[in-house]
């Protein structure tokens, strides 16, 4: 049998406590092996921003997971000699972690900006996606956020909001023919990266938003403050 593998991306500037939560929740209901952490380099829709350093970014998410037995940090795309998108990033892991299901971890408004992604059809059609919306959140159908993909995508869909668990049957599924796109709401943490950042810069505490290894790093090495 595979092993079943999370894949979570992003620029995690910084790494949050609803990453966290998204990412125990995922491997609890999709019974993972694993969740591997992928911080971009620079992610091509944020070449234009300012980001932090990725080595600061890596050392947030190595404190952010250390206690966690099944929670990795690759560096897969912060040692690629180029910019890699990531339907590259999944065929490199997919061909080095065989035999492996991968399970693309995704937040919802990642997954309405998917249709500018690289070849994000082979992304939704060649792996299982796990799309993380909050509880109450109105993803799917014609009307929500999955309305702008293809007929042919939206048939993949398995709709798991209110707190589902996938079946038996998709969680044995071995055909790597017929990946899903999960739609979940697991996670009710009202957190971002920016609020985070917008916290440090004015001030006040960010104890409640991100892991506490985390908050006590930004303080030692005085991220986020305007000079």
């Amino acid at each position: 049998m595979r092993r079943r593998i999370g894949i979570y991306g992003g620029t995690f500037d910084p790494v949050h406590n609803g990453h966290f939560k998204v990412a125990e929740a995922a491997l609890d209901a999709f019974a993972l092996d694993r969740m591997l952490f992928i911080p971009a380099f620079a992610p091509p829709h944020k070449r234009k921003q300012n980001i932090s350093s990725p080595f600061h970014r890596l050392a947030m998410l190595a404190l952010a997971t250390a206690d966690s037995p099944r929670m990795f940090v690759s560096t897969i795309e912060l040692e690629s000699p180029s910019r890699p998108y990531t339907i590259e990033t999944l065929g490199r892991l997919q061909a080095e972690l065989q035999p492996v299901r991968l399970f693309f971890v995704m937040g919802a408004d990642s997954f309405r900006d998917v249709t500018s992604w690289r070849e994000y059809e082979a992304i939704l059609s060649g792996y299982d996606v796990i799309v993380a919306t909050r509880p109450g959140s109105h993803v799917g159908g014609n009307g929500g956020i999955a309305g702008h993909l293809a007929p042919q995508l939206q048939k993949r869909i398995t709709d798991l909001r209110g707190a589902a668990y996938p079946s038996s049957r998709d969680l044995a599924n071995e055909d790597p023919e017929s990946p899903r796109i999960y739609l979940t709401d697991y996670v009710a943490v009202d957190v971002s990266a920016t609020g985070v950042r917008e916290a440090v810069e004015q001030g006040r505490s960010i104890d409640e938003m991100v892991p506490p290894p985390v908050a006590a790093y930004i303080e030692k090495y005085d991220l986020y403050r305007k000079t």
